[in-house]
């Protein structure tokens, strides 16, 4: 039986070859000596057990056979050597199966110990064969030639794997009972030679067989182990690639919430200081530049905000946390914000279904709904805006309507993209092409987050509807329903006292300008300790707090809140103007009663807020 070829290909490179083409495992390279060696040794040791049984079966029955024909002696001796390298065999075993369990099992010295104890006791049976041939009749015989040709053949899976002992034990199972049959001059002898020597080259062709599907086997195996060990390393190549883009990420977002927090402080001022420069000229030509400023202001705090919604929700910052909410209130902060823009466009901005309820994300939904509002006073010119809430089914039916300038058929299904913005037959105004294309795909982004269905219809020219499907919820015993109040713009703020904590100077400056020239008095503080030490001696309670959130030593405007209600009351109004937008103040909001703004503010959403705050004393 010819002996295969060892392979000297790389491993490594094997399995990447089989990884190209999944054809190869058709054709796989022999197995190395090593691995042909273990898979040996397993094999053979695992099937020992049913082997050293069908042995003393057969040492049993041929005892039997022969107990009234052979010499006692021949028979005792006989089966005292069978019982020697029997119990070597099974001691063998024992220890290998040690050897196992203690992890110090080597494949080359217990294959060793195997192929001798095996060959011991094929030894013994073609003794056997030629120590009891002549005793007895024809049945003798045949049982005895039965009993070796049975034990050759249960033989092959343990040897057929190891050629060399292959062939040495065939030819020493069969040689000498072919040649002690052909020599003895009995009519039909000579047959029974020829019909064992058929049954050698039987066996011989079944070891071969054998033999190439355990090597294909082994092949596979070891193909399979290299396979795994490639995807493992694979894995943590990915897996720390992947580590790496998630601390970029990180790193990109904390970028963006540093640059931003910056970026605002001086943009904030500047749109202060414009207006404030507005109030003390008459100059058309001055109030037209002051509104460019302001519009610029607002496209850039526009262009932050779209930023850095995107780059939370891409780092999975932004985490769905469903719960009752009154949409009531919803749509009274939204009303807040955006009231001043449709004023100021001659918009009508109007909310129904502020009595329903749902069961959502209310920071998620609010986001969504602020995306949407703002797209829709951006591309309306005359009309109105509105937003609807009604029941269908066991759902909200949430709606934005409104009367713009609509999208084509063929932009609609585009629009959902990243930095996509809507085309036009006519010319766009430039207050149309603020932005970097990434509202919608904020609010896409959001409402697949929720779960949430998110569809649009449009007519060019006569408008657009968009349309989210929100859980149905219910009334919260904790929750007031406050009644939405619309303040005009033009309210007074003679007489008024506001507190400002702003450690920025330029922003300070720029608030108290804006402030003293719509006729409010301001006692302005950079730190909660000046803070403090003011309040201690102040006797007059003032009307309204404008707060920053990040302050020196590590304090905040909540803290400077605190101390301010603590000394005048807890229904001390306060507004916060902050530069962050990465700390989840919304819920600090919600905790501490006051309204939030993200710089830069444009002074008539400022004035509108403080109108707004002044109302409900």
């Amino acid at each position: 039986m010819a002996t295969p070829t060892v392979s000297t290909a790389q491993p490594g490179k094997r399995a990447h070859a089989a990884a190209e083409n999944p054809d190869s495992y058709n054709t796989l390279p022999p197995p190395s000596d090593d691995a042909l060696a273990q898979d040996t040794t397993k094999l053979v040791y695992r099937q020992t057990s049913a082997a050293l049984m069908a042995h003393f079966l057969g040492m049993v029955v041929l005892i039997g056979v022969y107990w009234r024909y052979a010499p006692r002696h021949v028979l005792w001796g006989w089966a005292a050597a069978f019982a020697t390298v029997w119990t070597v065999r099974f001691a063998g075993l024992l220890g290998y199966d040690r050897a196992i369990l203690q992890g110090r099992a080597d494949s080359d010295k217990w294959l060793r110990r195997w192929n001798v104890s095996m060959f011991a006791g094929v030894l013994l049976w073609s003794l056997a064969s030629m120590l009891f041939y002549d005793y007895g009749g024809p049945q003798e015989r045949t049982a005895m030639l039965l009993i070796v040709y049975s034990l050759a053949l249960g033989a092959v899976p343990n040897m057929a794997c190891q050629p060399r002992l292959f062939l040495a034990c065939m030819g020493v199972y069969f040689v000498p009972m072919i040649v002690r049959t052909a020599l003895r001059d009995v009519p039909g002898e000579m047959q029974i030679a020829g019909i064992l020597c058929l049954v050698c080259l039987c066996a011989l062709a079944l070891g071969r067989s054998f033999r190439n599907v355990f090597g294909e086997m082994v092949s596979l195996r070891v193909h399979t182990q290299e396979l795994a060990q490639r995807l493992r390393g694979e894995m943590a190549i990915a897996e720390a690639a992947q580590r790496q883009a998630e601390l970029a990420n990180r790193a990109k977002t904390q970028f963006f919430a540093a640059a931003s927090h910056d970026l605002r402080q001086p943009l904030h001022a500047m749109g202060l200081f414009a207006e404030a420069l507005r109030q003390r000229s008459k100059d058309t030509e001055v109030a037209h530049l002051v509104n460019s400023i302001n519009n610029s202001v607002d496209a850039l705090e526009g262009l932050f905000s779209e930023l850095l919604d995107i780059t939370k929700i891409d780092t999975g910052g932004v985490d769905n946390q469903p719960e009752h909410f009154s949409m009531g209130e919803l749509f009274n902060r939204v009303r807040l914000t955006f009231e001043p823009n449709a004023f100021e466009k001659g918009l009508m901005l109007s909310f129904r279904g502020e009595h329903l309820h749902a069961y959502a994300d209310p920071l998620i939904v609010e986001r969504i709904l602020r995306n949407l509002v703002s797209n829709a006073i951006r591309y309306t010119e005359d009309g109105g805006v509105l937003v609807t809430c009604r029941k269908r089914g066991d759902q909200l039916c949430l709606q934005i309507w409104d009367t713009g300038i609509g999208i084509t058929e063929k932009e609609q299904g585009r629009i959902f993209e990243e930095f996509y913005q809507t085309q036009s037959s006519r010319p766009l105004e430039p207050h149309h092409r603020k932005g970097l294309g990434l509202g919608l795909a904020i609010v896409k982004r959001l409402a697949d987050l929720m779960g949430a269905p998110l569809t649009l219809r449009s007519r060019v020219g006569h408008g657009t509807v968009f349309t989210l499907m929100l859980p149905m919820g219910r009334a919260s015993r904790l929750q007031a329903s406050t009644s939405p109040a619309k303040q005009s713009l033009g309210v007074t703020l003679d007489r008024r006292h506001i507190v400002i904590v702003e450690d920025e100077q330029a922003v300070t400056e720029g608030l108290e300008v804006l402030l003293k020239g719509w006729g409010a008095s301001v006692s302005a503080f950079d730190t909660v300790e000046a803070v403090q030490q003011w309040a201690t001696h102040a006797e007059a309670r003032p009307d309204l707090l404008i707060v920053d959130y990040r302050l020196p030593a590590q304090q905040t405007g909540v803290d400077a809140i605190k101390v301010l209600r603590a000394r005048f009351g807890a229904d001390l109004p306060a507004i916060m103007v902050t530069g962050s937008t990465m700390t989840g103040h919304e819920e600090e909001a919600r905790q501490h009663d006051f309204h939030l703004l993200i710089k830069p503010v444009v002074p008539t959403k400022l004035r509108a807020m403080i109108a707004f705050k002044l109302s409900l004393r």
